[in-house]
């Protein structure tokens, strides 16, 4: 926590509670910031104003873009489909390999970025022909309030709310959160308590915590993603307890996806992961049972291949984030046997592709 220099200004925060010491405890996420008057969260955007919480980020967006949906990456959720994307600066974690860190620390973007209103970025939605808004680049559980409100101005207009998010937050607010969220793409970003709590300043359980009640509690779509970082979280071992994990508890339609790491932030000196080795993690979570397994931020086609799990052959092929062919009905079944693919899908029009497309608000 930290006290700020500049004069507060915000909306007010939810899930948070006054002590007896005369501070607030912010309640959103497992870090329970103690805040005296003036003082601002781990997060940097949600801070003690006169005794009580607010969010310094409320309507300032970092940018708007429309991205192919499979970029969150969601490989069942509308594939395809057009994509808002947009976020704000701050976050709750401390990723010493950020890949977003120029947003995610800003210490300046609360004040300085143009305002948004959710029924501005609804309608930005409607406008670009996006079927879904996206809270992303950082970690969306910060800008919780602005984030749900967006999400209830989008299903005003028939667009779905998606968040990206590293799933770090208290279960009473998360089942608020995702209540509004049609899908989510959770980042389980390690399943060593040790790999947190060294690399991201959290702990494991919490996100394994939200992972489990978001899947069996709300009607939200869920992907994983976990950042494959070479000599951290890339042994076998771990890769196989992971995948079990995901299996056991969230059955086997759980898709997953392995990305690829590259040197930023505080972990410059890490080389890159190999693309043999993302081939490694999606043949152990292939091996644990796992019926959908991909790879990301490196070219390869066979991790990027939808198979059914009844007939075994392709439904969805894809070339980086090109759709090349697609063989789904339009209840998400397989052409060729009619098993049912697990998703959110519908009738498929011409893919938005690879492009990405900055927007103005």
């Amino acid at each position: 926590m930290e006290r700020a220099a500049d004069e507060l200004s915000g909306t007010p925060a939810r899930w948070w509670h006054a002590l007896p010491d005369g501070r607030i405890q912010c309640d959103l996420c497992p870090r329970d910031c103690k805040l005296h008057d003036g003082q601002r969260s781990a997060c940097f955007v949600r801070a003690n104003k006169g005794g009580e919480l607010i969010l310094t980020t409320y309507g300032r967006s970092s940018g708007f873009c429309i991205d192919p949906v499979e970029k969150k990456p969601l490989n069942h959720f509308f594939p395809g489909s057009a994509i808002l994307s947009f976020g704000t600066a701050g976050c709750n974690l401390a990723c010493k390999f950020c890949q977003n860190w120029d947003i995610s620390k800003s210490r300046a973007m609360d004040r300085l970025l143009d305002a948004a209103t959710p029924q501005a970025i609804a309608a930005a939605a409607v406008r670009v022909g996006a079927n879904s808004d996206a809270f992303t680049y950082t970690a969306t559980v910060t800008f919780a309030e602005y984030a749900m409100d967006t999400a209830d101005a989008c299903h005003a207009l028939g667009v779905n709310a998606v968040a990206v998010t590293a799933g770090y937050m208290h279960p009473a607010a998360a089942r608020e959160f995702y209540a509004r969220m049609d899908a989510a793409n959770i980042d389980l970003k390690a399943f060593s308590d040790d790999f947190y709590f060294k690399l991201c300043g959290a702990r494991l359980q919490p996100v394994l915590d939200l992972i489990a009640l978001v899947h069996h509690e709300t009607g939200c779509w869920v992907e994983l993603t976990t950042l494959v970082i070479p000599g951290h979280n890339d042994s076998d071992q771990e890769l196989g307890e992971l995948a079990k994990w995901v299996a056991t508890e969230l059955g086997p339609e759980m898709p997953l996806h392995f990305s690829a790491f590259h040197p930023d932030w505080k972990m410059g000196n890490v080389p890159a992961t190999p693309p043999a080795t993302l081939r490694r993690a999606r043949n152990i979570a292939l091996d644990a049972g796992l019926h959908y397994v991909y790879t990301g931020n490196v070219h390869d086609r066979a991790g990027d291949v939808t198979h059914c799990p009844q007939c075994g052959k392709p439904v969805i092929e894809r070339d980086w984030y090109e759709i090349l062919s697609y063989d789904l009905d339009d209840a998400g079944r397989c052409r060729h046997c009619a098993a049912a693919i697990a998703g959110r899908f519908g009738p498929f029009a011409k893919p938005f592709g690879a492009q990405r497309i900055p927007v103005t608000i």
